[in-house]
């Protein structure tokens, strides 16, 4: 990840919840007073954002000192402690709350998408995740996803091509083959065609074509093994539509080789993760 991506993020999360000044804390709390605390989880989960919290308290104020504990993509129990901060009270109280946003948010992205990786262990899928990113967090969440163990499809839409029903429509007659020769024509020759199909004759044209990688739209397991027979190795088959992780497994067993989950994203829990913190309110020497 581009650490600008990071920052960019992380300061419009800063304005946006500091604005003009944390009047509390500065209302309340002595300017002599130091604080230390530790971020301790409260569930099992996976870590993701370890340096995009160790970012928070660098922009705040440079005299913080932020420790780790765990790397992104390490496992954590209740009760295990992440990471720890120590500095001026009053500029670790007003990054508290955006550092345990990102902290909790980033970590429950990765936590939900390694029970779908451990879901589909012994077959041959890989899980990757899809656009259905919170706006504006989508290299983060992405970045998430990775250290879950699944896989990033496109990050947006100008590093992939992917032919969706909704192209297709706006196409017309022999969409399929006509979007495929276009996008050879006037896609760089290194990125893959992707098309969605949702029936097993839109497949058989989608290869006919050369597609590279074909997304097997809202079909039911049957269907799928069906297509994996087809294909015979001459594409990539990515699943997709409506697969939870009650379904994941019976999807990954058709032999398939990409699952895309759009819940990794826009469904994932924040994982439960407090800031317990000391301070000490006396002068400093």
């Amino acid at each position: 990840m581009h650490q600008l991506g990071i920052e960019d993020i992380v300061r419009l999360a800063l304005s946006e919840d500091i604005g003009t000044g944390d009047i509390t804390t500065i209302a309340t709390v002595p300017e002599s007073a130091t604080a230390s605390g530790t971020f301790r989880a409260k569930a099992a989960g996976v870590v993701s954002g370890i340096d995009v919290t160790a970012r928070v308290f660098a922009l705040v104020d440079p005299e913080i000192a932020f420790e780790p504990l765990l790397a992104n993509g390490e496992k954590f129990e209740p009760g295990d402690v992440l990471a720890t901060v120590s500095g001026p009270a009053r500029s670790v109280l007003t990054a508290e709350r955006v550092s345990l946003n990102f902290l909790q948010r980033l970590s429950g992205v990765a936590t939900v998408t390694s029970r779908y990786v451990e879901a589909v262990q012994g077959t041959r899928a890989s899980i990757i995740d899809t656009r259905k990113t919170t706006p504006g967090m989508r290299l983060l969440e992405k970045a998430a996803i990775r250290h879950g163990g699944g896989h990033n499809h496109r990050v947006g839409l100008s590093d992939g091509i992917l032919i969706k029903d909704n192209h297709l429509a706006a196409i017309g007659d022999d969409a399929i083959r006509r979007s495929i020769v276009s996008a050879r024509a006037a896609a760089p020759h290194t990125l893959k065609v992707e098309v969605e199909v949702t029936s097993l004759e839109q497949l058989d044209e989608a290869l006919d074509v050369g597609a590279d990688i074909v997304l097997l739209d809202n079909m039911d397991p049957e269907t799928m093994r069906q297509a994996v027979e087809r294909v015979n190795g001459r594409a990539l088959l990515e699943a997709s539509g409506g697969i939870t992780f009650e379904s994941v497994r019976a999807v990954a067993e058709t032999g398939v080789n990409l699952i895309s989950v759009g819940a990794l994203t826009h469904s994932a829990p924040s994982i439960d993760i407090s800031l317990q913190f000391q301070i000490n309110t006396g002068a400093s020497s």
